[in-house]
């Protein structure tokens, strides 16, 4: 089908060692509306894909220095090209085919190739590279969107928690009993709010690869103590039991790891947090000990008991997943797990879940010493 007037053509790679095959190619190409670069083998090909990447590779097999298999592993291997469909030509029998495919190929041909059959796999395999870039670019979009929203969200309920807290310290008049329990259930609204959205935010930068951690040497004790002092007049207050303990080996740099304390800090409060949340009886149990392997990794393991709510089995498997929330109705966003998850794994950690109904959750994380 020949290109609309003010659509953009197509760019094909033709890659093959023969001239006459080139030129074939390039004339029936042409005549559909194609643009078409023509290059003698694989080096060449790769160079150019660095240079200006195709929309589309129609590659010889058979080829001096460099094949069509080597030169297709090379191109997805590279984690810097986005998807760029590859049309395998070849003579030869079914191995070749297979070959070919596990290197990466979407799809083959094989010489002498009926030019309607061409034409119908290079259509084909544009939509799909079509299909995959607008499907990105709505991603993309979409990441965009959010992560201005949240900020721009932020000034207000930021601006509006300062005005609350004036409120309450009766910076213009004084205010009734009646009217201070008021303004201090909006607070802790706003805050559950706020807090919302600085999570989205978060989980965009990270998402989108905007996120940059401060690795260098802190103390994970420091960091559950500070959490555990923080929260526990919130336990105080649901009158649950409330304890820590520490089986770190003695010293000074016991529980010291390599990390980012600031993000290592917010999945503690998040999973110590939602313990005390989702727990209306008995208590809350944090354990900071160390797991030694035999291949040699050492780690300290955190571990977040409770006896709440608990977590359906099949709702474990999913649990971390993004804006995926339990079926408690205290149930937030669905997204500090999420979070938490991308933080332990940006550590090279792990991040797991043990529950059941009616009888509580442990959340156990292994960070690497």
């Amino acid at each position: 089908m020949l290109l609309q007037e003010n659509q953009i053509a197509d760019r094909i790679l033709a890659v093959d060692d023969i001239p006459d095959n080139l030129y074939l190619v390039q004339a029936l190409l042409e005549s559909e509306g194609y643009e078409v670069k023509l290059v003698a083998n694989g080096e060449t090909a790769l160079e150019e894909i660095e240079k200006l990447p195709p929309s589309l590779i129609l590659l010889d097999v058979m080829m001096p220095g460099i094949d069509g298999y080597e030169v297709t592993r090379r191109i997805r291997n590279n984690p810097e090209n986005n998807y760029i469909p590859i049309l395998l030509v070849t003579a030869f029998d079914d191995a070749s085919v297979v070959e070919g495919l596990d290197a990466g190929a979407d799809d083959f041909i094989r010489k002498p190739f009926d030019t309607d059959e061409l034409l119908a796999r290079v259509r084909s395999l544009l939509r799909l590279k079509h299909s995959i870039d607008a499907q990105k670019e709505m991603a993309r979009q979409r990441e965009d969107f959010v992560s201005r929203l949240t900020h721009d969200l932020r000034t207000p309920l930021v601006a509006a928690d300062r005005m609350l807290n004036i409120f309450l310290q009766e910076t213009f008049c004084k205010i009734s009993p009646e009217m201070k329990k008021a303004i201090a259930a909006m607070v802790r609204s706003n805050h559950n709010l706020l807090e919302m959205v600085n999570t989205l935010l978060e989980v965009s930068r990270f998402e989108a690869g905007k996120k940059t951690l401060s690795f260098e040497s802190c103390n994970i004790l420091s960091i559950v103590e500070e959490i555990v002092q923080e929260l526990s007049p919130l336990a105080q207050e649901r009158e649950l039991s409330f304890e820590f303990v520490n089986d770190l080996q003695q010293g000074e740099d016991a529980g010291t790891i390599n990390g980012d304390r600031l993000e290592l800090r917010r999945v503690v409060s998040n999973l110590i947090g939602n313990a005390i949340k989702f727990t209306d009886e008995g208590g809350v149990k944090v354990r900071l000990s160390e797991l030694f392997s035999d291949a040699g990794k050492d780690w300290v393991k955190l571990e977040v008991e409770d006896t709440g709510y608990g977590i359906a089995a099949e709702d474990q498997s999913t649990i971390f997943e993004r804006f995926r929330q339990g079926k408690n109705k205290r149930s937030g966003s669905g997204l500090g797990l999420h979070l938490s998850q991308i933080i332990v794994g940006t550590h090279n950690g792990e991040i797991k879940v043990n529950s059941e109904l009616g009888k509580g959750s442990l959340f156990t994380v292994l960070l690497p010493k």
